[in-house]
């Protein structure tokens, strides 16, 4: 019986220990603003962005959806009691929020389609916005982005078309996400004398022939560090979260003495925008 209760709370404890090893940067995204400030369907908007967010796999996904939150962020993270190491469980119910994705809407015509009587069909829509990435430490904002989805196909609800031309734009805000958050992941270990274990994989975008910066970091005074190390290319992956990729010798023995030495090592995505 002991034995059972021991290794049940062995097993919590690691669980929460895997909770809390989650390095993902947190993302918050703020309630989109809308030229038509009666318009039924901005909250909808928005939550269609933090879903297509969420599903990247890549961030903490924080959903500000209070004005108020999003400009209180700012002096949230500076106060003294954020800061301090007791709150951990006031951070936790309110996690910073290190971007925030904040979104206009243009215009979301909804219409709808009738029957030669008058009544109504059903409904066609479409939905045109801007998005904007702010850096909450600098307040500093990224050049707007602008999205038009493609009308949608006859729907039984004006939610549905909403819906349809949102999903129209999943690969451009896809795209959109991977180009403004270019993904980091730590660089696990060395397989061989060319082969390197990087903890991202399919579930986080990577494909075979992505490229991969490698980097040593050290934190001097509170921050980051980097210090270039060579360059890794995908050549398998390896179940939902890692892949293989091939580095040089030269490369490898590098990593070798970072990591024995109790080194952080990270690798960057080098990017290539979509044509």
């Amino acid at each position: 019986m002991k034995k059972s209760v021991v290794t049940s709370i062995l097993l919590a404890c690691s669980i929460v220990c895997y909770a809390q090893a989650d390095t993902r940067p947190v993302v918050g995204v703020a309630q989109f603003t809308s030229d038509d400030i009666d318009s039924p369907f901005t909250g909808l908007v928005t939550e269609k962005v933090v879903e297509m967010l969420t599903d990247t796999h890549r961030f903490r996904v924080v959903d500000r959806t209070s004005r108020d939150k999003v400009e209180a962020e700012l002096e949230l993270q500076k106060s003294e009691a954020f800061l301090d190491s007791k709150n951990l469980a006031d951070q936790y119910s309110a996690l910073a929020a290190e971007k925030m994705i904040t979104g206009h809407i243009v215009k979301i015509p909804v219409y709808a389609i009738h029957n030669s009587n008058g009544s109504i069909r059903g409904f066609k829509g479409s939905v045109a916005f801007q998005m904007k990435i702010v850096d909450v430490e600098t307040g500093t904002s990224s050049e707007a982005t602008s999205f038009e989805g493609k009308a949608s196909k006859e729907c039984l609800s004006p939610e549905s078309a909403v819906t349809m031309a949102m999903q129209s734009l999943q690969s451009q805000i896809h795209e959109y996400f991977r180009v403004n958050f270019p993904l980091t992941a730590v660089l696990e270990r060395c397989i061989d004398n060319n082969t390197v274990l990087i903890a991202a994989g399919k579930e986080q975008g990577v494909k075979v022939g992505d490229k991969f910066v490698i980097e040593s970091v050290e934190i001097i005074g509170g921050k980051p560090y980097p210090t270039s190390i060579g360059e890794a290319k995908v050549k398998k992956l390896a179940g939902e979260s890692f892949s293989e990729a091939d580095v040089s010798g030269k490369t490898a023995k590098v990593i070798l003495e970072k990591l024995s030495a109790k080194a952080k090592v990270r690798c960057s995505l080098l990017i290539k925008k979509s044509k």
